[in-house]
């Protein structure tokens, strides 16, 4: 007769060779639905499974989006942005003329514009030129210069950003009090100055939006780094050896996804605005280009007799900028539900 142990608290039981199940620490939070996740790989393989840290992973990004697809404003700004961008990609081929081409049949006796025609469907410009052609190509100059200006400033945010709240000591002055002088200056005197001194082209706008628009996010992924930089898993990454360079890239980084998606978005928005607002004051974009600001300065003494000259392009502004900032609000509320109920 076998002796059978008894099955208590503490004791664990040994089936067909595999080794007992032992309570690992993850550092994953408590989050219930993760827990079940593992708990789930956990008992199916009879062990731990490394796979269960990916599951989790996949588990928490799926969450996210589900609560960001709940929201309907922010799905409706997805569905324009993707629609504008479909517009500024293939605009060559969707447009119904040639945006800077001048039409005979585009003005009146008078020398006026035309409105909305068969031929014309949103009407012509003071110098005869199809104004829904104009738009559908100031939707790639916004587009083009709200990505590759807002991007500059992102990376160079996130770089100063890390290093002021790793490095601390005088590093984090020198680079804190710098941010502080940047954004004591007024940012369309500075962006005018800098773009008066250099010759006004769409590359030279993305550089200046760039250098004036990097000091909000390089304060924000500061205070994040602050608190990060004191978490137990840094310490313990210092412990094992980590290099700086890793610790920053791999595991202080990646907690910073959540803020850098948020602020990228409605970064966009203003980006896009304030190309907006030089090309208006003849700063920006120079014709024959078109652009949606340059395009209001141009209608602008034509808003009583040819409102359509003034109304299309601000709508266009308008929208492009509205679903940015529902984009960048839904992304949010996904990322930190407690956002919503405050």
């Amino acid at each position: 007769m076998s002796y059978v142990p008894p099955e208590g608290p503490g004791s664990h039981k040994t089936i067909h060779g595999l080794e007992p199940e032992t309570e690992i620490d993850l550092g994953l939070g408590s989050s219930s639905s993760g827990a079940s996740e593992i708990a789930t790989a956990v008992g199916a393989a009879g062990m731990w499974s490394p796979d269960a840290l990916l599951i989790e992973h996949r588990s928490l990004w799926g969450e996210i989006w589900r609560r960001f697809r709940r929201d309907k404003f922010a799905m409706g700004g997805v569905v324009i942005i993707i629609l504008l961008v479909l517009v500024a990609v293939f605009a060559p081929w969707i447009a119904p003329h040639d945006p800077t081409k001048q039409y005979d049949e585009g003005l009146t006796m008078q020398g006026m514009p035309v409105g909305s025609s068969a031929e014309f469907p949103l009407g012509t410009d003071t110098l005869g030129r199809d104004l829904l052609s104009r738009l559908m190509y100031g939707a790639r100059v916004s587009l083009v210069v709200g990505v590759l200006a807002n991007g500059f400033a992102l990376v160079l945010g996130v770089i100063f950003g890390l290093t002021a709240g790793y490095f601390r000591g005088g590093v984090e002055t020198l680079l804190m009090r710098m941010t502080d002088v940047m954004m004591a200056f007024p940012i369309i005197l500075l962006a005018v100055a800098l773009v008066s001194v250099l010759k006004p082209s769409i590359w030279i706008l993305i550089l200046v939006i760039g250098i004036v628009y990097w000091t909000p996010m390089t304060r924000v992924i500061h205070g994040e780094v602050l608190s990060i930089r004191e978490k137990e898993f840094v310490d313990a990454a210092r412990l094992t050896g980590c290099t700086n360079r890793r610790i920053l890239s791999r595991h202080i980084l990646p907690h910073l996804v959540a803020v850098i998606l948020v602020y990228t978005s409605l970064g966009l928005a203003t980006t896009i605005l304030f190309e907006a607002t030089l090309s208006y004051i003849g700063l920006g974009v120079q014709p024959p280009t078109p652009s949606w600001g340059q395009m209001i300065s141009e209608g602008q003494p034509y808003y009583l007799s040819a409102p359509h000259l003034v109304i299309y392009p601000g709508l266009a502004i308008m929208i492009t900028v509205l679903a940015f900032n529902l984009v960048g609000d839904g992304l949010r509320d996904a990322f930190d539900p407690q956002q919503r109920r405050r």
